[in-house]
């Protein structure tokens, strides 16, 4: 299978290095990479371009805000590598971030699970979209980030079927778009896999460089996918206790009030949105121990 890997990189020096060096030693080679040089101001550029003599990579350079804005900083770089390929030239598309060390089957595993079920197999529906799991170091040991779901892939890892990824519409410079994809891959009838035992080292913890000012942004995201208040409060209330962070509760409250006030577009249609939010009551039934017929 071809795959195509798009790295959206902003003053990654101390990582970018690590993340080549385990994609150059995987198992099964990758077709193209491109590494997007967002506006860093340190040697993320540099470094990339010199692994383009051990590496299929290309690296360019965009200018967006300094400011890590969660999602549409992320997704606009990703667009602009994704601009830099032809579609119908690969098999599979990642969106992967440049702080991660991949074992050396990563992607060796991610193509097996596509091949596993291929697009026209009737007795259910093909694989859209594939990851293992990232890990942090925690006094010394590598631990599953306590943000995993067994059915959730972290932003860091997406890896996409090419007719999955062109059924959702690509990626949403938004934040939540990393829900978005996959609860709307579900939505066209495409699985969503995660690989239990296949992790990728993190070598930063989820969301350090974002800006105060993000704060009401998750609480955006749930109004922009149509969760309904008592759904986003329950969420919120999932997030604050996985992080510890109980301040999150009123400001995504607040971040859903907010964008409720403006009316901002939404990004999912109401049918879309009666999906997400009957997939999200049943995973939280079956979690209290309610047959999902209740």
């Amino acid at each position: 299978m071809k795959i195509a890997i798009i790295i959206p990189a902003h003053n990654e020096e101390q990582f970018i290095h690590l993340t080549l060096d385990s994609l150059m030693q995987q198992s099964l080679a990758v077709t193209q990479i491109i590494v997007v040089d967002d506006n860093s101001t340190d040697r993320t550029f540099e470094i990339a371009s010199s692994y383009s003599t051990s590496l299929p990579i290309k690296v360019v350079q965009t200018l967006s805000s300094a400011e890590n804005v969660p999602g549409s900083k992320v997704i606009h770089a990703f667009n602009y590598g994704l601009a830099q390929i032809d579609l119908a030239d690969f098999d599979i598309i990642c969106k992967y971030d440049a702080d991660l060390i991949f074992p050396s089957d990563y992607l060796e595993q991610v193509a097996a699970h596509f091949r596993s079920m291929p697009i026209g197999d009737w007795e259910s529906s093909s694989i859209g979209m594939v990851a293992g799991h990232c890990s942090i170091l925690k006094e010394g040991h590598w631990e599953i980030e306590n943000q995993n779901n067994p059915d959730h892939i972290r932003g860091a890892l997406k890896a996409y079927r090419r007719e999955c990824f062109q059924q959702i519409g690509g990626l949403q410079a938004s934040i939540g778009w990393d829900t978005i994809d996959e609860m709307l891959a579900r939505f066209f009838g495409w699985q969503v896999v995660t690989i239990p035992r296949l992790h990728v080292k993190h070598l930063k913890p989820t969301g350090a460089a974002y800006n105060y000012r993000s704060k009401y942004l998750q609480g955006e995201a749930f109004y922009k996918m149509r969760y309904g208040r008592l759904l986003t409060f329950i969420t919120a209330a999932k997030m604050a206790w996985n992080k510890k962070q109980f301040q999150l509760i009123p400001d995504y409250l607040k971040g859903y009030q907010l964008a409720q006030k403006k009316n901002l577009a939404l990004l999912v249609t109401e049918e879309q949105g009666h999906f997400i939010r009957t997939y999200r009551w049943k995973g939280i039934k079956s979690k209290l121990g309610f047959n999902a017929k209740n």
